[in-house]
């Protein structure tokens, strides 16, 4: 996805290690993950939202289709 490799990562994880000190380290690994888990599941209802609509869409197409023939 990102084509980094392990050196990359550590520095990465280093300066975070720096950023916020050892303590919170756990802190803010709960918070991204609970983020990144919102955003997972606003994705899916958006998704989910995007495709019935897309459905509505067609079946009302259809039905006009049949209506004018």
């Amino acid at each position: 996805m990102f084509d980094m490799d392990m050196p990359e990562i550590l520095f990465i994880l280093f300066i975070i290690l720096i950023l916020f000190g050892a303590n919170r380290l756990p802190e803010v690994g709960r918070s991204l993950g609970k983020a990144l888990g919102e955003f997972k599941k606003g994705m899916k209802e958006s998704q989910k939202e995007f495709e019935s609509d897309k459905e509505k869409e067609e079946d009302e197409s259809s039905e006009k289709n049949k209506k004018n023939k």
